[in-house]
């Protein structure tokens, strides 16, 4: 019988979830609903030296936020709680031992002193990377040189010591990941990492092992961090006599800085503009505040898509997916070997789909909600009306209301570039005629007040753009916009009339220049 299919997404509460973290999340999640398995949250906070008032809950937060729905986690429970490593700490040791017992590691009681002199004396020797390992173990305080009595009195006493892993001199490790292929690393190139720290708490290579195989994890997808230390993991679950139900392995790509050189970080965003983290953050030891794309104004659904096609690509033309349908063609052999450039622009892009996607109604609430801020009362219908003529030209909810303020309030300035050049008293007279007119129009829409205005141009022998920009200028202060007959008839006759006298008032000076 085939295994369900199990995922996990293991971040630490060191901080703000990065976006690359998200996506990891993300993908883990995809994989888990396209396969009908199962995806759980374990917080990884054995490194309690790191750890952050709040960052744990912003994970929370910020997998609701994109729409990544946990069957196991500590908030929601489950048949392998606790899900904090923190409170897993008393089963560790047991594992550590029958890893000592079989021969596979051993105490290490070295001194920090004893450590930087060992490294010292390796750099002296021009060693490109000293480090604890199949030869150096041999000079050192552990209980693999010390006899055997007095490693027993060592850990009688307390004397402080941690557990190390022996690696093999002399092996060959072989490990299948399903992006990347077969890895080969020999074991000389790994050092005996602490399995078990001094104060009793197990680091992350020891208690990820454990905790996938106990909370019968299938696959392992994580960033590619952390295939340097996937044959270490390798070694474990063998050592640990789990091999034959060791996960499989598939490690991310890099997110890229937008020029592709280097990794993506905070400062990348700082420096360019955009968020990096998901949801904003309130740093509670500096009070620094960072940027989050929800307070950014995207909608989760863009940013997930978008995200989704940072590393993978479904192999057809289609951009625009809904989750479901992004679960439905998610595949780990579609996702890159290489790093993947951030691009904000498509991002914005992505907003810009998802918002023109939605129901007029629905985006009148945006605008509706800006509105009341400001203490500026608008009906519904109006709202609806507005939202429609500007959804083209809005890139995020809040754009509804700074790019159609002047729906609601006349312009007290006008683009001085359009003045000079296009108002003159031709077409301040073709205005004059044009706005005593409006209100003998019949029906009030945009064709017929389009109609009224080619007429009143025809009586003055004009063209209609010969005087748009300006007739434009003059309602809303700017050079360019949305259907400008849509305007007129929102703002109603009595409003167009009265800020075309204002500006003939205001911009007399351009005529008589």
């Amino acid at each position: 019988m085939e295994r369900e299919v199990r995922v996990r997404f293991a971040p630490s509460p060191t901080g703000p979830l990065h976006i690359g973290g998200v996506r990891t999340a993300l993908y883990n999640y995809l994989f888990a609903k396209k396969m009908g398995g199962k995806m759980l949250l374990r917080i990884e906070d054995t490194d309690q030296n790191r750890f952050v008032p709040g960052a744990e809950n912003y994970i929370f937060q910020s997998l609701e936020w994109c729409g990544i729905k946990l069957d196991e986690s500590p908030v929601h429970g489950g048949p392998h709680a606790p899900y904090r490593q923190s409170e897993r700490k008393p089963m560790y040791m047991d594992y550590a031992l029958k890893l000592v017992n079989d021969g596979h590691a051993y105490y290490a009681f070295d001194t920090a002193e004893e450590l930087d002199a060992m490294r010292e004396r390796l750099k002296a020797a021009k060693v490109a990377t000293p480090q604890y390992n199949a030869i150096t173990r041999n000079t050192m305080r552990n209980s693999l040189t010390l006899p055997e009595d007095e490693v027993k009195e060592l850990l009688e006493s307390g004397t402080p010591y941690v557990i190390r892993l022996k690696v093999p001199r002399k092996e060959e490790i072989r490990l299948k990941d399903l992006i990347r292929g077969w890895v080969l690393v020999h074991s000389s190139s790994i050092d005996d990492k602490v399995l078990m720290k001094s104060d009793g708490m197990p680091t992350y290579h020891l208690a990820n092992i454990v905790d996938d195989h106990l909370m019968d994890i299938t696959h392992v997808i994580r960033g590619e961090e952390w295939l340097p230390s996937a044959p270490l993991h390798v070694l474990l679950y063998r050592y640990l006599g789990w091999e034959s139900t060791m996960p499989e392995f598939a490690h991310l790509p890099l997110l890229l800085k937008p020029d592709g050189n280097g990794k993506l970080s905070k400062r990348d965003g700082d420096k360019l503009g955009f968020p990096v983290f998901p949801l904003e953050w309130y740093d509670p030891f500096t009070n620094e505040k960072s940027s989050g794309y929800r307070e950014s104004g995207y909608l989760p659904e863009a940013f997930v898509n978008f995200l989704a096609f940072l590393g993978w690509n479904p192999g057809t033309h289609q951009e625009i997916f809904s989750m479901d349908e992004l679960a439905e063609a998610f595949s780990i052999e579609r996702i890159g070997k290489s790093g993947t450039r951030f691009d904000i622009n498509k991002a914005r892009w992505y907003n810009e789909q998802y918002l023109r996607a939605k129901p007029d109604t629905e985006l009148a609430q945006y605008l509706s909600a800006a509105l009341a801020e400001h203490n500026i009362a608008c009906s519904e219908e109006k709202a609806v009306k507005i939202a429609s003529v500007m959804k083209e030209r809005v890139t995020f909810p809040q754009d509804f209301w700074r790019e159609a303020a002047y729906f609601f309030v006349a312009p007290e300035t006008y683009n001085e570039k359009v003045a000079e050049k296009k108002w003159n008293n031709a077409a301040v007279a073709v205005f004059e005629d044009f706005k005593n007119q409006l209100p003998n129009i019949q029906e009030y829409t945009a064709d017929n007040i389009k109609a009224l205005l080619l007429q009143t141009l025809e009586q003055h022998n004009m063209k209609i753009g010969q005087v748009m920009q300006a007739l434009r200028l003059a309602l809303t202060g700017l050079e360019a916009g949305p259907d400008l007959m849509a305007i007129i008839e929102i703002i109603g006759p009595d409003e167009t009339a009265k800020r075309i006298e204002t500006a003939t008032e205001k911009l007399q000076t351009y005529i008589l220049s």
